[in-house]
């Protein structure tokens, strides 16, 4: 479900609606009204069996869990197929209701399960078809094998499944079969494959971007717009891949060669749009908000999205031997995301390949992230543009293309609902992929707008907007993950690298042959060559000029391997840099800016600088490091501004001597956090087109205007006064560039803000400052009290972790019983303690390091790693949230790997047999 509702719409009220029926089922069961209906032993009915023995049917041997004092599982067999047939079983003994919405959200069948209220929300992913092409790459291009291991899987899905219903399964389904007897269907191999694609569409790139640049043509010129998407900082911020090229005689890029030339970036599209205007922008705008209402399972696209990963060579480490982290960010979510397991044949032959631990995905075989006996990897968003927006000029009959009129691609879906009447829609695609913009009932008057005579575009004349997504073409990625789990060296790595299609990851590696081990970085993905434009706006469906000319091959994607530095550093900052005499593709222009990726290469070469070596326990701190890019340009800049009134001086007087870590006690991380959020908002908020992000009043008096505004301090002028429902930045790294390039303009029409019935005009940046610390100074007063003394950073910054379907709605009481937290944290957004906010709403943590893993590749008993939850999605069971505490605190568990020191940390074991 979405986490972040705004105002009650109906559909809203109707989704709610719903969910308070089974809140007040769940409050039955939990006895809290009408008795003790729901007794202990019932709410323990469906916790998993950790000890004894349990026939399996299937099975040809004999498989061992064993679970250690957290509750994770390390699975000991005979055969590929028994070891993923009992992961099957394993995942859905803690996980299962997880599983089962997800599965219902990949399909676009959430409205089975929770009625109307989800209609739109699965219509529109019925159009995506995430299912369709799901089943497609398992009929078509998975290999023999990976069928084999899916379906192993599903079948112990089921095996758990058997006999089972109601509480037996969760508490979540003993309210569903109340409500409406629900009971779920059988786990298939295509569940599975499906939940790549919600993985992909998570992680898919700069498609909001894409829509946000467009909205703001209608209130920007393109030097205003480019000054709110600056180019990567190469010159201050380092790449993943600092140099080589494709060499022109072999076609094969190397990191240490020649470069390549040219560049496919094209020109942009913008202008061959114009003729649609107000269509575009008004089909863009319900986009957008169609797109809020999609739940994300792994977070908020957008700046949040991203991870950190990094490898330190042996040469640099106390242990001999490479040392590779990882936290990927993603939205905090209860249960986590992430799955902690061990897969373990007892003797690694042709017939049982597995030796293998790490983070897993329920629902899903195989390890993730993590390491073998062998190799460790880790995974970070790349980010790549991988789907693009066309606008298409649409007929009764058809859509047209070179000046010809096709005819869509259609078929019929029917969406039932739990409790109410099927609904049954039409999908429509082009040659660019599916009408995205059919799934909008606020679509219904653009055609009596749009420059072009007609109806509505799904009724008619007009136009529509289309999605081209790589994620749409059946893909081989299923395999990639088992030859992940079984690659030995980094030639191994790659080729597994070349399946993994979507979504397109930096991934990151190390070993432990030689003396000091190997280390290495591969960008994989199906990446697109635009044959015109560059992707940073949507292009005119009808021109085939701007369709897909290729993808980009396989063997010129970057990588890396035992650079002379010693040590690869990923956290979404660019790869490469593209150009003329530079890497020949445009892999995307929309990269994360470097803030994480540059602390965490300039930790490193502190650290190994005069021959320093990193440890287990450095690599630890690194990942929990506070400091912030942003308040480090800004502070000192803020300290010495003369503010007269005494109260807002005393906040100030916060800053003078602040190292800029943002520890959760930390008076001047809140005081500073806070004006960086009135700065945004005075700077940018109120310049920005109603339509993007937030509807707002401020720029409906321009109307009627004709174009951009050439001049800022119109737009200000013209607003009058501060609108609270303007559009507000959300305080990204993108945001702490855009600054950076500002901040020597001392008289940039940016720091133009109007009037208030309680403040002058501001025409200078530190005017605007100035004011940005009064209204943070009285902010906080209100939030903290007036004492300074008393105010931390904790104290706004908190994070609540919601179970993600009951637990995001309804009465106080009920989110008690699910939900857990809150915890007061330190970090903040493009820390590399990456306790992201949203400047647009608050400052509670709406993205968090997932997970945390440190791989000792000279002894992987030394490993260690942590969980943002538990292994247990069942509300009351003791392994809940069990490493919650010790994530807070930046610590981590030992990861027991070898045989040895799994038995010494087993506390209970559980026979799978025949």
């Amino acid at each position: 479900m979405p986490a972040n509702e705004s105002a009650p719409s109906a559909k809203k009220k109707g989704r709610r609606a719903r969910l308070i029926v089974l809140l007040l089922v769940l409050a039955l069961l939990a006895g809290l009204g009408y008795g003790a209906y729901w007794t202990v032993d019932s709410v323990r009915a469906s916790y998993p069996e950790t000890t004894g023995e349990i026939r399996l049917k299937g099975l040809a041997g004999r498989v061992e869990v064993k679970r250690d004092a957290h509750g994770i599982p390390q699975l000991y067999a005979d055969s590929d197929e028994d070891l993923f047939r009992a992961q099957g079983y394993v995942h859905a003994q803690d996980r299962f209701w997880e599983m089962d919405v997800r599965r219902h959200m990949t399909s676009g069948r959430l409205s089975e399960m929770f009625g109307g209220g989800q209609v739109e929300t699965d219509a529109f992913l019925r159009t995506l078809g995430w299912r369709r092409v799901a089943e497609t790459e398992y009929n078509t291009k998975l290999s023999p094998q990976t069928k084999k291991y899916l379906q192993a899987y599903a079948d112990g899905v089921n095996a758990w499944l058997q006999g089972r219903s109601g509480k037996d399964l969760s508490v979540e389904h003993a309210a569903l079969k109340l409500t409406e007897d629900y009971a779920p269907e059988q786990w298939t191999p295509v569940d599975s494959v499906a939940w790549l694609k919600a993985m992909a569409w998570d992680l898919r790139g700069n498609m909001q971007d894409e829509i946000d640049r467009s909205l703001m043509s209608s209130r920007l010129t393109k030097a205003q717009i480019d000054e709110l998407y600056p180019p990567y900082p190469f010159d201050r911020n380092r790449p993943i891949v600092t140099g080589g090229g494709v060499d022109s005689a072999t076609g094969k890029y190397d990191p240490q060669g020649a470069s390549g030339s040219g560049s496919s970036s094209g020109n942009g599209s913008g202008s061959s749009l114009r003729g649609a205007g107000q269509g575009l922008r008004t089909q863009l705008t319900a986009l957008s908000e169609t797109l809020d209402e999609i739940p994300a399972i792994l977070g908020p696209n957008g700046s949040g999205i991203g991870s950190n990963s990094w490898v330190v060579s042996g040469r640099h480490t106390t242990t001999g031997k490479p040392l590779l982290a990882n936290d990927p960010h993603l939205a905090p979510q209860l249960p986590s995301v992430w799955y902690q397991m061990g897969l373990h044949c007892r003797t690694v032959s042709a017939s049982c390949q597995y030796d293998v631990a790490g983070f897993t995905f329920s629902g899903m075989p195989g390890v993730v992230i993590g390491h073998n006996q062998d190799i460790a990897w880790g995974m970070t968003n790349l980010g790549a543009d991988v789907t693009d927006l066309y606008l298409e000029q649409v007929r009764p009959e058809g859509y047209v293309y070179d000046g010809k009129t096709l005819p869509f691609t259609t078929r019929e879906e029917v969406i039932k609902v739990a409790g109410g009447a099927s609904k049954k829609i039409t999908v429509r695609t082009t040659n660019n992929g599916p009408l995205v913009s059919d799934r909008s009932d606020e679509l219904a008057t653009v055609g009596e707008r749009a420059p072009v005579a007609g109806s509505a575009p799904d009724r008619g004349t007009g136009y529509a907007v289309a999605l081209r997504w790589t994620a749409l073409d059946p893909g081989r990625s299923m395999d990639a993950v088992f030859k992940l789990n079984r690659a030995r060296d980094f030639k191994e790595f790659r080729a597994a690298a070349r399946d993994f299609e979507v979504p397109s990851q930096n991934l990151i590696y190390a070993d432990n042959k030689g003396a000091t081990g190997n280390i290495g970085y591969q960008a994989p993905g199906r990446i697109p060559v635009r044959t015109t434009g560059d992707g940073r706006m949507p292009a005119p469906g009808w021109d085939s000029k701007y369709a897909w000319k290729k993808f980009v091959p396989q063997d010129e994607l970057p990588f890396d391997y035992n650079p002379k530095r010693g040590f690869i550093v990923t956290a979404n900052q660019a790869v490469i840099q593209s150009g003329e005499d530079k890497y020949p593709y445009t892999l995307t222009t929309d990269w994360g800016y470097g803030a994480r990726s540059q602390r965490i290469n300039d930790l490193i070469e502190a650290k190994i600088k005069d021959g320093g070596k990193v440890s287990t326990d450095d690599m630890r701190t690194m990942q929990t490091d506070n400091s912030s890019e942003i308040a480090t340009l800004l502070t000192p800049i803020l300290s010495k501004i003369q503010i007269d009134d005494p109260d807002v001086r005393e906040a100030q007087r916060l800053l003078e001597g602040w190292n800029y870590t943002q520890e959760p006690d930390s008076a001047a991380a809140a005081y500073f956090n806070a004006v960086w959020r009135n700065i945004l908002q005075l700077a940018f908020g109120d310049k920005m087109p109603k339509e993007l992000r937030i509807e707002g009043r401020c720029l409906n008096v321009r109307a009627d205007a004709s174009g951009p505004a050439d001049d800022l301090s119109e737009l200000v002028r013209e607003c009058g006064q501060r609108d609270e429902d303007s559009a507000q930045p959300d305080g990204g790294d993108r945001w702490f560039e855009v600054v950076r390039n500002l901040i020597k303009d001392e008289k940039s029409a940016w720091w133009h803000s109007p009037a208030t019935r309680l403040d002058p005009a501001s025409t200078t940046r530190d005017q605007l400052f100035a004011r940005a610390m009064k209204d943070a100074r009285w902010e906080l007063t209100a939030k903290l009290g007036k004492d300074t003394g008393t105010w931390s950073w904790g104290r706004l910054h908190r994070l609540t972790l919601k179970n993600q379907t009951i637990g995001t709605e309804g009465p106080g009481f009920m989110q008690w019983l699910l939900n857990r937290g809150p915890w007061n944290l330190g970090g903040g957004e493009a820390t590399v303690n990456a306790t992201g906010w949203n400047a647009a709403s608050g400052y509670s943590v709406t993205w968090v390091p997932s997970m945390r893993m440190v791989v000792n590749l000279n002894d992987l008993d030394k490993s260690r790693w942590i969980n943002l939850t538990g292994a247990s999605g069942h509300a009351y069971n003791s392994h809940y949230t069990d490493q919650t505490d010790l994530w807070a605190k930046g610590e981590l568990l030992d990861w027991a790997f070898s045989k040895e020191a799994v038995d010494k940390a087993t506390e209970d074991t559980l026979v799978l047999k025949p």
